[in-house]
């Protein structure tokens, strides 16, 4: 190259200085000290030492609680996010067609993805309460017993599922850029052939929103695997550890025990666990997603 491009290069180099210094410490270099302090034994106060893959041995060996979380997190996104995305779908579906007052439905239902964490979480906490809560006060009025939504073992996981069913608008208003952009002339072509609605929406609609729904859900898993905010403001990660998820149980190892080295082997193990988890899901649509613009 000549001189007059590599003075472009580092008059460019220059402005975004600012920004790679912060990428790569802030992002870089923390990813790296992740790597080795999860081979060692590690507490924030003395040096960390190295103990090779102790930490990884030891949460599949040892750790009683992490083979409560694993089967309780993959319970949590494995039927979570599937529902979440079904949901966001339909209520798009919905949305989408001629009804009166949609855009303000279309407000209503994206509203709760813009709401902080911590609302939904005092909200719902009030409406769920089986003392006080909304909910159990209107079963008592028509003489139906209280329903202890986050302090049952049993009910807590679904509970916090529906949660995040409710606060799909994200997802939904992707769905609705999706649905919008469907040609018509395909369902003019269906209606020719003698489809009815639910012929139209099995194979014209579905199959042309496709790809988002690929996107929805590789998206929804990988945030679901890491979700701690609801689940740690709502139960704590109970009632009997029946919701105590992986990022709930990485945080108490990290801020609560001070095991900064496990902490950090069990970041790598999930890191791991979502790759395989978006490999598999990428491999597995590869022949049922639709992409209108190639030759598939």
């Amino acid at each position: 190259m000549s001189k007059q491009e590599w003075r472009q290069i580092g008059k460019g180099l220059l402005f975004v200085s600012p920004w790679l210094l912060g990428f790569l410490a802030w992002t870089v270099y923390p990813l790296l000290s992740s790597i080795y302090y999860s081979l060692t034994r590690y507490d924030l106060i003395r040096p960390p030492v190295f103990i090779g893959l102790k930490n990884y041995i030891d949460l599949f060996t040892r750790d009683p609680h992490f083979k409560v979380v694993i089967p309780n997190t993959l319970y949590y996104v494995g039927l979570g996010t599937p529902l979440a995305v079904i949901t966001a779908f339909l209520l798009a579906s919905l949305l989408n067609g001629r009804i009166v007052g949609r855009p303000v439905f279309r407000a209503i239902f994206y509203f709760p993805s813009i709401i902080p964490a911590t609302v939904i979480a005092m909200v719902w906490s009030y409406l769920l309460n089986p003392q006080y809560g909304a909910i159990n006060a209107v079963l008592k009025t028509v003489g139906m017993k209280t329903i202890p939504f986050l302090t049952s073992p049993t009910l807590a996981k679904p509970t916090l599922i529906v949660i995040g069913m409710w606060a799909s608008g994200y997802s939904m208003v992707l769905f609705l850029a999706a649905l919008q952009d469907v040609p018509r002339e395909l369902y003019e072509a269906a209606t020719v052939d003698g489809a009815n609605a639910w012929h139209k929406f099995f194979y014209v609609t579905i199959p042309y929103c496709s790809p988002v729904i690929l996107f929805t859900l590789v998206t929804g898993f990988i945030y679901g695997f890491q979700d701690f905010t609801l689940p740690w403001l709502l139960t704590g990660g109970g009632p009997a550890e029946s919701t105590e998820f992986y990022a709930l149980h990485l945080f108490r190892n990290a801020f609560r025990f001070l095991r900064m080295g496990k902490a950090s082997a069990m970041a790598w193990i999930l890191f791991l666990i979502i790759v395989i988890f978006t490999f598999i899901l990428f491999k597995s649509s590869s022949r049922i997603v639709y992409y209108a613009d190639s030759d598939r």
